[in-house]
């Protein structure tokens, strides 16, 4: 499995500040782009795999609303984690 408690506990550690905060939007953004990143692959091999095509555009949207609402909330932040991740915006 490609998300494994561990992968997930270190992504909240290195976005969110520890652990147990899974709430920080930052860390939502890491997690949405891990999870992102791993659908991407799976669609390149399969084309017509058009569940998960609309799986991905719906985490998309989802990180996308996290990122406009941390931009309007602290830009700073949203700056630092979009270069972080090395998202296009």
């Amino acid at each position: 499995m490609y998300l494994t408690t561990e992968v997930k506990k270190e992504l909240f550690k290195k976005h969110g500040g520890s652990e147990e905060n899974t709430g920080l939007t930052e860390a939502q953004v890491a997690l949405f782009t891990h999870r992102i990143a791993h659908l991407t692959g799976h669609l390149k091999k399969n084309r017509k795999d058009f569940v998960t095509q609309r799986s991905l555009q719906l985490m998309v949207g989802k990180r996308r609303s996290l990122l406009d609402y941390l931009k309007r909330k602290d830009i700073e932040r949203y700056r630092a984690i979009v270069k972080e991740l090395g998202l296009r915006r």
